[in-house]
């Protein structure tokens, strides 16, 4: 029964990752409920995790939505500034960004929230494309060695302001980034000892379907499905953020006491019931449109 949960968590945060990302908003609390170590959750989360984004950049890739000859500079300097950031963090502290990360998350959701048409096509570019993959892969891919809650949704929004790409593309090449990242802390965690491998690959199996349903529904859909889901992960992604930083909600406790069940298990039903919601939504929506 276990391990059947295990894997239908790694098809649910394996779809909600490849339309938007945050699916560790998923799989890292389930594995901490389960008393799995903190470092070796960690590690395990990220095994998985990163074969689901292997299969979701695939399938964005094999839709022509990704063109490796315009990221490369991202590539290589988001590598170095993931290895930047991991050694720096373990002589710095990393409380600062606690506090000023969730303001910056609470900002991305305001402006993509009162912007409708933010994503919704191909704008002009307000940067060169090679400086902005040389200055945003170093930045974001140091943030996220030294920290790293919400580097997905800092890429998505990143790519559409800066270089005007559309949600579909953004999400695309988020996954690369995301993809080189996480391969990097993935293989620290396993020379660590800090993996499960029982546990991470049948998550992985899971996010493998998961990443497979995920982009597909992200291509067929566009920017329609993607920017609720989006807007969701970054709402979601601030409170957990908010919610480790800071005590526990009184409301979020007293309900997770009723429930019997941890806070940050309620949270991950709470984001399950939502995005299970915005996709039914986009399906009626769909089906009541004309056909041409």
């Amino acid at each position: 029964m276990i391990f059947t949960l295990l894997f239908l968590t790694g098809i649910f945060a394996g779809t909600v990752d490849a339309v938007a990302g945050g699916g560790g908003l998923i799989t890292l609390p389930i594995l901490l409920s389960m008393g799995v170590p903190p470092y070796t959750a960690f590690g395990t989360n990220k095994l998985q995790g990163t074969i689901g984004t292997f299969f979701a950049a695939r399938k964005y890739y094999q839709h022509g939505l990704i063109s490796f000859n315009a990221i490369y500079k991202g590539i290589i300097f988001g590598l170095a500034g993931s290895i930047a950031g991991a050694v720096t963090v373990q002589v710095l502290s990393s409380d600062i960004l606690r506090v000023v990360i969730p303001i910056l998350l609470m900002l991305i959701l305001f402006y993509t929230l009162v912007t409708p048409k933010f994503g919704m096509k191909e704008m002009e570019p307000k940067l060169n494309e090679g400086w902005f993959f040389i200055l945003f892969g170093f930045g974001l891919g140091f943030y996220d060695g030294f920290f790293g809650p919400g580097t997905g949704s800092f890429w998505v929004f990143c790519l559409a302001f800066f270089l005007g790409y559309h949600l579909i593309k953004a999400t695309a090449y988020t996954k690369i980034f995301n993809l080189n990242s996480s391969f990097v802390a993935m293989v620290c965690f396993g020379l660590a000892g800090h993996i499960d491998y029982r546990i991470g690959l049948t998550m992985a199996a899971g996010q493998i379907i998961g990443a497979k349903i995920g982009a597909h529904l992200a291509i067929r859909n566009g920017a329609r499905l993607i920017r609720p889901v989006f807007m969701l992960v970054v709402f979601f992604t601030t409170g957990m953020m908010v919610y480790k930083t800071y005590s526990e909600p009184v409301i979020l406790s007293r309900l997770a006491e009723v429930l019997g069940i941890a806070p940050s298990l309620l949270i991950t039903a709470l984001l399950f019931i939502m995005s299970a919601l915005v996709i039914f939504w986009k399906r009626v929506q769909s089906s009541h449109e004309p056909v041409n």
